[in-house]
């Protein structure tokens, strides 16, 4: 995934870093100097038994400008072009050893002190102020010979000769060091930047990885897992989730997912293998998994890292369902076409049963036109719900997003369902998260909510708490809404079809109930899923059926669950 460059501001900031790190070595380098030259100017008279009383003031007066700037500008490094700000800095180290190279009792030379500021304008500053610089320098030099000459010691030609050779080496080695220090504060900018783009890019492929809604686990070679995006937790299928680091053997029902591990690490190559999770009491959860290796052996041992596997999990009825949804789709869209020709001649085959039925007294004939108008009405109910589908889909594309509280809606919707039976339609109703916003639209989780109650009430038994409602908020942040009834075990071929479109177990149902709400669901980005669940009733411990729709997580911060509500009707 591509990043933006850093800003102008950022890549200013870079850029001064290095520049302010090694203006703070040259002036703690000076100071260094100072102390030094004031030290074995010290000893050395003291050695001597001398005086030079202006030698050690000169070295003094030195160490003190160099603190003095160490301390007040070590914050505020000069502009690297040429300008009187050097003068605080190169031009006291100019001045202070030429002072002391005239002040020079006996055979001490200072001069090889004259490459600090040399090198201070060469890695500092620009190529012209390194290069005026050593001019300067050359020239004190030159001077230093002259003067020397004046006093009469030794050989003049000589002593010009050693100083136009030093001077040239000083500007070599500012040429030299400048380009060096150039091209190494460039290679620095340049890998912070790098750096820079790798923290972003890091933090995108984490946040990428939080919400897939695809399972991620990464597992070492002690079959550990070390990274899971809360996904991947969810797909593992055990409640409460594990925190990281865990063992992945550590649970019975993860024994396929190791030996898929360890399979990868032994072959160093990707896998993919279907898996069933068996959790006690609970449905298999049937995942599709792919493993790739970050590293071989060898790779590995060459670059001193570790290697590990990332495995994504898929939910095998999930890949199923959009299988088949995708091969249905054209059978869909022919389906509503076909009902909605089929409407006018409907209509008007109701129509004529009627006005016949006006004129029949034999009371088979009668019998016979009111089967035709019970058929022709299931006809007409199917016809309906199958043009509901589109209808759906045309509502949920124009449909703005929208928040709703959980509870509250829920609470509203149960009321009104069980308001028209109120003598049958009980249930036992824990609302566990007041304060929860989820994205979807009110009339739609009305529509999924009904349908997974009325078919709850068709399978349920008469006890009081045979039908339970929950919601609740989970430590990940994601709210669930879950429908459970005590009703007989589904068929492992219901099962398996539970959410496709036109299939139903009971032959007088269009079986697009479950499929609509599935819809309703993944356009609000939710998940509608069944599993098998045992429940602690007041018979004990009842098996049932529960459909659990799991809500998009919501930007809205939102308080934590501290109020239980909870009520049997």
């Amino acid at each position: 995934m591509a990043t933006a460059p850093p800003s102008a501001a950022g890549a200013a900031s870079l850029a001064d870093a290095p520049f302010v790190r090694m203006w703070r070595g040259f002036l703690t380098g000076r100071v260094m100097v100072a102390v030094v030259l004031l030290v074995l100017q010290g000893v050395g008279q003291a050695m001597n038994q001398t005086s030079q009383s202006t030698v050690l003031l000169a070295c003094g007066i030195y160490l003190l400008a160099t603190l003095l700037l160490r301390v007040l500008a070590s914050d505020t490094p000069p502009a690297r072009g040429v300008g009187p700000q050097w003068l605080t800095s190169i031009g006291i180290d100019l001045a202070a050893i030429a002072t002391l190279q005239l002040l020079q009792a006996g055979s001490m030379n200072y001069t090889p002190l004259l490459g600090l500021p040399i090198l201070m304008a060469a890695v500092l500053g620009t190529l012209t102020l390194a290069l005026g610089t050593t001019a300067a320098v050359s020239l004190l030099l030159l001077g230093w010979a002259w003067w020397l000459g004046y006093s009469g010691a030794g050989d003049d030609a000589s002593r010009y000769l050693q100083s136009a050779l030093t001077g040239t080496g000083y500007f070599v080695v500012t040429y030299l060091v400048h380009q060096l220090a150039t091209r190494l504060v460039r290679e620095q900018q340049v890998a912070q930047q790098s750096q820079i783009a790798a923290r972003v890019q890091t933090q995108v492929s984490a946040l990428v990885i939080q919400n897939l809604t695809d399972g991620v686990l990464v597992v070492d070679e002690n079959d550990v897992v070390r990274l899971a995006n809360p996904a991947g937790l969810q797909l593992l299928g055990k409640a409460p989730l594990p925190e990281l680091p865990f063992a992945l053997a550590s649970e019975p029902a993860w024994q396929p997912l190791v030996l898929l591990a360890r399979r990868t690490f032994r072959r160093e190559e990707p896998q993919t293998a279907d898996a069933d999770l068996l959790h006690p009491g609970q449905s298999p959860m049937g995942l599709h998994v792919r493993t790739w290796l970050t590293a071989t052996r060898d790779v590995a041992g060459q670059t001193q890292t570790e290697r590990l596997c990332v495995m994504f999990l898929h939910d095998l009825r999930e890949m199923e369902a959009r299988l088949r949804t995708e091969k249905l789709a054209a059978m869909g869209r022919m389906s509503a076409a076909v009902a909605h020709e089929i409407r006018n001649p409907l209509a008007a085959i109701v129509q004529a049963n009627a006005l016949l039925e006006e004129d029949l007294t034999d009371p088979a004939q009668k019998r016979l036109a009111h089967m035709v108008q019970q058929n022709a009405d299931r006809l007409a109910r199917i016809a309906e719900e199958v043009l509901d589908i589109a209808r759906v889909q045309h509502q949920i594309s124009h449909a703005p997003a929208s928040t709703v509280p959980l509870d509250e809606t829920v609470a509203q919707i149960w009321q009104d369902w069980q308001g028209q039976e109120p003598d049958r339609r009980r249930a036992a109703v824990t609302l566990e998260a007041p304060a929860a916003q989820v994205e979807f639209d009110s009339e739609h989780l009305r529509r999924v909510l009904v349908n997974l109650l009325d078919n709850a009430l068709r399978y349920m038994g008469n006890e009081p708490d045979s039908l339970r409602l929950t919601t609740r908020l989970l430590p990940t942040g994601q709210v669930h809404l879950q429908v459970w009834s005590d009703g007989a075990p589904m068929d492992k071929s219901v099962e398996r079809h539970l959410f496709e479109p036109f299939f139903s177990s009971e032959s007088r149902s269009s079986g697009l109930g479950l499929y609509i709400c599935r819809e309703l669901c993944h356009r609000h980005g939710a998940t509608i899923t069944y599993q098998r669940l045992g429940r602690t009733t007041t018979r004990g411990e009842i098996g049932g059926n529960a459909f659990t729709v799991a809500f998009r997580r919501t930007t809205r911060p939102s308080e934590s669950a501290t109020l239980f509500d909870t009520f049997v009707v």
